[in-house]
């Protein structure tokens, strides 16, 4: 007994012993824990969704992270990392190595803190945000408002962290707001395939640049070998250095020798022969498991692999039919409906474009119909009398007639008429500076000289008729190759892929513009041509595609109630299907134009015309509800358009002499211009917003002499937004009822960035930022613009620093300024950002959200360091190639009068994202054509909107849109930050080239309205871009770009 008790009690020893360092081990992790939490800013997202993308692959296990020095809040981190640090630049404890399997050791990955919501003191401090910050003196910031001398250390710049660290958001539920309704979408369901996919590295030597003849070689290699060497597979093959096959080949590596010939000439000739060396090699297996996880939400990342190895399984046939021509994920082919021309030598190609998307009903094939310019498979000589458009025979050709001649046919491939069956290829370089007649080459190295014309005469009987033209020139410019323009005939096939003229562009849209139903019955039979189920890659791949539309759940949701100015008959406005009008009603606040004058640039105008066109619209905008003053500060003149800026400045200059000491500002010019006006135009409003600071309204001329009262009506709308006033607002927003915005202080971004058409190889791309400037109505929106880097698409302007000499290291940018403005406007610092991000391709999400919400963090901790309203970052996209149909085109209240859905249709099931916050809307009503839905995707969302309160909301600023009765397509910040990337491409002075592209010594302008600075980035070839002129501070105040 003795013995048992004595192991009984050291047996409770022990296992109190283990008790109390169990609950001692426990205790230590929760106040770990509690630290890390009770951090302001600390992260609240499940450890699930920070460790995964969401839709890059899911790094390895092995994969090193940046670990972030910053916690809690205040100072922004450096890219990558959200949160703040207080003031900063210090670093924090070194990051803590874990062992992970197989041996590595790896930092944690970064925390992506969501900001915490502190609670809303309504109280509204009268400190405004400081201006510009520095570095020195960095003393204690107190809670509250930074006063101007406060100042800040500088931030560490450092380059974004791996978006392999972060996922987007999860869906928040399905909304379930609205009239319930089918729609019809051009989504097809794909059926999984139950095989292995392998692929294989293909090494071709030597190697070759295009695709064409890389195909060629696989080609031959399958009918060769597939029996023999390929056990029976039939592989895809991406034109490169893929290849995949459904199942694995008979080997791991191989070699073939593979010969091609060229096609018979008709001449009875030697036809060259190419010797090819094929190596064929395992890489890998694509992972179908992994998208099958995917696609039921229990994996968080998209494998693309396997989604492209089906892209290019599907896109096999077609790329392989001799008459289709691939563009991107589209074919054109003109067996695919009639060519129509567009003018200047080009044509309109009907197509097609097909892509498989993962979506919640599974994996969808997106079929779509499109159109493009091709150029016209003329003779070159026709080509040429079409684009100068006269009869080439007439007059010799110009310098003007040359240079148009040449950017038209660089790099357009030709072949040659003049040998019979032999129609040899050529790329043109450029034009002759001589005339045919003249142009003599070197025939023997004894230097014997032979003209061009005699040489074509003697060796093949061709005389030459247009001996006073140029020649085409072709090969490289080290030994040229000359060949009359008369031998040659433009290759079939040719994408035209520069700009097109206005002319062109109606046209194409002409022939693109279809019913909906049209366009439905287009798609269907797209798909039933192209037979998918006896495509023999698709059968070979077990690739099975349904033949019908994608059935959706779709809901309407309702109208806002819109609120007017209590003085008109109507105070309030319920639209009726996207649309409204301005009868009985004034607009919601009036703007003030004391002093304005006009100028009428229009010769076709005569003065007694233009004083009472004044008068119609100055008396529209006083019944619209504005005060306006009847008579202008100086009278109404007439001037020409070449003398546009002396006549500005000195009109500007008469109107400061009339005007009173105490108000020196001139409200409103109004400004008539002949119907096709050129430059006239943008030199107007470069000169009025960037050199005068003077608000402007064209009006052209075809509507002066018109005097349309609707017109008259919009213009109106047009002006009292551009001197601050509002049209009219939510009346929920005046009732503080709408969810998430109305709760606290809220200040909502827009973003847009524009490039470059192609061919200007060398101009700066533009980025726009407007930010609302009311609450909570919600409506006004001041505007600040950007030029950055050619093509670059990360905004580059949000957040920056530069040195002071006296300063230091200052702090600014596009979001500091508009929210300063915001403090200013309303009394108030805005507790949640809601940014509207437009013109981001799926490929870019990771991209611009780990830069540009970093950059919100910084211009936020930059004017505070405790600062940071919580952000909701919402991706917009129009350039996509979902269309919705109703269910049944017949029954007349699921269609409005274009036949398309009817506006606040909204979609966030079935072919949306299988798991994360993403839905389609489509907020206007149609006009012609079929309606285009926008895509709105969440990649940031601290402020946990629902999916009821983003749909609504989205959909209700929809009807808020200055410029028209009618709800748009886009939610209004997005589309003036379009409308303000567009007007800045006119503050801008080209120098043209012959090439079309603009010189580098006019590279472009940087920042307009947050300072100047130079920007270097991918495209831009290292020069520097030069900053846009200054927009002048009363202009910035308003709409400016409406």
């Amino acid at each position: 007994m003795g013995t048992h008790a004595v192991a009984f009690l050291l047996f409770y020893i022990l296992w109190l012993s283990f008790e109390v360092g169990l609950f001692y081990f426990l205790s230590c992790v929760a106040m770990v824990r509690k630290r890390r939490t009770d951090l302001p800013g600390s992260s609240d997202i499940p450890e699930s969704q920070e460790a995964s993308d969401g839709r890059g692959q899911r790094p390895p296990y092995q994969q090193q992270f940046q670990q972030s020095p910053y916690v809690g809040r205040g100072r922004g981190p450096p890219r990558g990392g959200y949160g703040g640090g207080g003031r900063s630049g210090g670093r924090g404890p070194p990051a803590q190595q874990y062992q992970v399997a197989g041996g590595s050791s790896r930092p944690p990955p970064p925390d992506l803190h969501q900001a915490t919501q502190s609670a809303y003191n309504p109280v509204v401090e009268q400190q405004a945000y400081g201006g510009a910050s520095s570095s020195q003196d960095p003393g204690p910031v107190a809670v509250g408002l930074s006063d101007p001398t406060n100042q800040i250390q500088p931030q560490q710049q450092m380059l974004p962290a791996s978006s392999k660290s972060m996922r987007f958001p999860l869906r928040p539920g399905r909304g379930v707001n609205g009239t319930k309704c089918i729609v019809k979408a051009n989504h097809f369901f794909a059926e999984l395939p139950d095989k292995d996919f392998h692929q294989y590295d293909v090494t071709i030597t030597p190697e070759v640049t295009s695709r064409g003849v890389n195909r060629a070689v696989i080609q031959q290699l399958v009918n060769l070998y597939r029996e023999s060497h390929l056990g029976k597979r039939l592989p895809a093959y991406d034109g490169r250095k893929s290849l995949y096959t459904a199942g694995p080949l008979p080997f791991v590596s191989k070699e073939f020798r593979i010969t091609l010939v060229d096609e018979d000439d008709g001449q009875g000739g030697v036809r060259r022969e190419r010797d090819f060396k094929v190596v064929i090699k395992f890489a890998a297996r694509a992972d179908l498991h992994h998208l099958a996880m995917f696609l039921q939400g229990r994996q968080a990342d998209a494998p693309q692999e396997a989604l492209q190895v089906l892209d290019i399984v599907l896109r096999e046939l077609p790329t392989k039919r001799p008459s289709y021509c691939p563009v991107g994920r589209s074919f054109y082919s003109p067996d695919l409906g009639t060519r129509q021309p567009l003018g200047d030598g080009l044509e309109s190609w009907r197509g097609f474009y097909q892509s498989i998307r993962p979506t919640q009903m599974g994996l969808s094939l997106n079929i779509d119909m499109s159109s493009t310019a091709f150029i016209e498979p003329l003779p070159v000589i026709d080509f040429v009398a079409k684009l100068l458009n006269r009869d080439v025979s007439a007059r010799p050709l110009s310098d003007a007639d040359r240079v148009k001649i040449k950017k038209a046919l660089r790099g357009i491939k030709v072949e040659v008429t003049h040998r019979g069956n032999m129609r040899r290829k050529y790329r043109i370089s450029g034009l002759t500076s001589q005339a045919t007649r003249e142009l003599t080459f070197r025939v023997d190295e004894r230097g014997t000289m032979k003209s061009v014309v005699e040489y074509f005469r003697e060796t093949y009987g061709f005389v030459i008729q247009h001996t006073q033209w140029p020649c085409l020139q072709v090969g490289n410019t080290h030994r040229p190759n000359y060949l009359p323009m008369e031998v040659c005939k433009i290759v079939q096939g040719q994408r035209y892929s520069k700009r097109l003229n206005e002319k062109q562009i109606t046209a194409l849209l002409k022939v693109t513009c279809q019913r909906p139903h049209e366009r439905e019955k287009d798609i269907q039979d797209t798909v039933e041509h192209n037979s998918y189920d006896k495509d023999p890659y698709a059968v070979e791949f077990g690739i099975k595609i349904s033949p019908n539309l994608a059935q959706v759940e779709a809901r309407v949701l309702p109208a806002p109630w819109l609120k007017y100015h209590d003085s008109g008959r109507e105070k309030d406005c319920l639209p009726l299907v996207g649309q409204w009008n301005m009868m009985n009603k004034r607009v919601v606040n009036g703007g003030t134009v004391s002093s304005w004058t006009c100028i009428n640039f229009a010769r076709n105008i005569q003065d007694i015309a233009a004083r009472n066109f004044c008068r119609e619209l100055v008396q529209m905008c006083i019944t619209s509800g504005m005060d306006f003053n009847p008579d202008p500060i100086v009278p109404v003149i007439s001037a020409k358009p070449d003398q546009l800026e002396k006549v500005l400045k000195a009109r500007y200059h008469d109107a400061m002499q009339r005007l009173p000491p105490e108000r020196k500002e001139l409200d409103l010019l109004i400004v008539l211009l002949p119907d096709n006006n050129g430059s006239l135009y943008g030199d107007l409003k470069r000169i009025c917003e960037t050199e005068l600071g003077i608000v402007s309204q064209c009006c052209l001329q075809k509507h002066v002499f018109k005097l349309n009262k609707q017109y008259l009506a919009n213009v109106a709308l047009k002006i009292n937004v551009k001197v601050g006033g509002r049209n009219t607002v939510l009346r929920d927003a005046l009732s503080l009822q709408i969810p998430i915005v109305s709760e606290r202080p809220t200040i909502i971004f827009g973003a847009d960035v524009t490039h470059p058409h192609p061919g200007e190889d060398s101009s700066p791309s533009i980025a726009a930022v407007v930010a609302s400037q009311d609450w909570p109505e919600v409506t006004k929106y001041a505007g600040l613009v950007s030029a950055q880097a050619h093509r670059q698409e990360l905004i580059q302007d949000l957040y920056k620093t530069w040195q002071d000499p006296v300063k230091g290291t200052v702090h600014g940018g596009m979001i500091k300024e508009l929210l300063i403005s915001f403090r200013k406007a309303t009394g108030q610092k805005p507790q949640r950002i809601i940014f509207y991000r437009d013109g981001v391709s799926e490929g870019q999400f990771y991209q611009v959200l780990l830069y540009e919400l970093d950059a919100i963090r910084k211009a936020c901790a930059s004017l505070e360091s405790n600062y940071q309203p919580t952000v909701t970052f919402v991706v917009v996209q129009k350039r996509h190639h979902t269309r919705l149909f109703a269910s049944n085109h017949n029954d007349r209240r699921s269609v409005d009068k274009s036949g398309n859905i009817l506006p606040g249709t909204v979609v966030d099931s079935k072919i949306c994202h299988p798991t994360e916050f993403d839905f389609y809307l489509c907020s206007h009503a149609g006009i012609q054509g079929t309606s285009r839905p926008a895509h709105y995707h969440v990649l940031w969302d601290e402020n946990k909107f629902t999916a009821d309160a983003l749909q609504t909301l989205t959909n209700n600023l929809c009807y808020t849109y200055a410029r028209c009765t009618r709800s748009v397509s886009i939610v209004p910040p997005a589309y003036y930050a379009h409308l303000a990337a567009f007007r800045a491409r006119f503050y801008m002075e080209p120098e043209t080239s012959d090439s079309g592209s603009m010189s580098s010594a006019a590279a472009g302008r940087g920042a307009s309205g947050v300072g100047a600075r130079n920007t270097r980035g991918s495209g831009s070839s290292g020069a520097a871009v030069r900053a846009l002129p200054q927009l002048r501070e009363n202009v910035k105040r308003v709409m400016f770009y409406c």
